[in-house]
């Protein structure tokens, strides 16, 4: 678990790489400042950007597989630059976007019966990733809560996010499981929170 400095700083670094690519092509790595020592660890994490509540990008590592360092600055410079869904961020756009850092749990598998997963999810607790031969699709613990979705719609859409049909978790496509702690600014580059989707879960069961 990260602290709140620890999490204000996860963002600050996440903005950081993006601002400082923009203004000057430089690509940071997270070794350029001093971090506390958790960001040495390998850890996954996804950055999430957004203008108005309206997604801008959302790029980032599912599994742990660099220092938290370098795996939010490449998920900030990669959700800012190279999420498909979307042109570039702009440097203009910089003072409307929201930076979001998730730093994720291990994935694990869900294994019980197809009819059993709905109730082995916690809404507002639980990240999903949906396998199918080439195919994967994941979405990040607050995306059900600030979708309103149950956990059977969670579900449908991790598989459409996959490519898959959406109810390819009843017929065979593998489900994991992680959970994220989640950082994010409440304003463009002001006041930095942790988001806590508890009462949803708890609301949920």
């Amino acid at each position: 678990m990260l602290s709140y400095t620890e999490g204000q700083a996860a963002v600050q670094l996440a903005r950081d790489a993006i601002e400082t690519y923009l203004r000057t092509g430089e690509m940071l790595d997270g070794s350029e400042i001093q971090l506390p020592e958790i960001f040495d660890e390998v850890r996954g994490v996804f950055v999430t950007l957004t203008i108005n509540g309206d997604l801008r990008g959302c790029i980032g590592h599912p599994y742990a597989d660099s220092p938290l360092r370098y795996a939010i600055t490449d998920s900030a410079l990669s959700a800012a630059l190279r999420d498909p869904r979307f042109p570039p961020v702009g440097i203009s756009e910089m003072d409307n976007i929201l930076v979001e850092v998730t730093v994720l749990t291990k994935p694990e598998l869900v294994d019980v019966p197809p009819k059993d997963l709905p109730s082995s999810i916690k809404i507002g607790k639980h990240g999903l990733i949906v396998k199918s031969g080439y195919r994967q699709g994941l979405l990040l613990p607050q995306v059900a809560p600030e979708n309103d979705f149950d956990e059977i719609e969670f579900l449908n859409h991790t598989c459409m996010k996959a490519g898959l049909p959406h109810d390819a978790w009843v017929t065979g496509a593998e489900v994991y499981s992680f959970e994220g702690q989640i950082f994010s600014e409440k304003e463009p580059n002001g006041e930095i929170v942790e988001k806590d989707f508890n009462d949803k879960a708890c609301s949920s069961e």
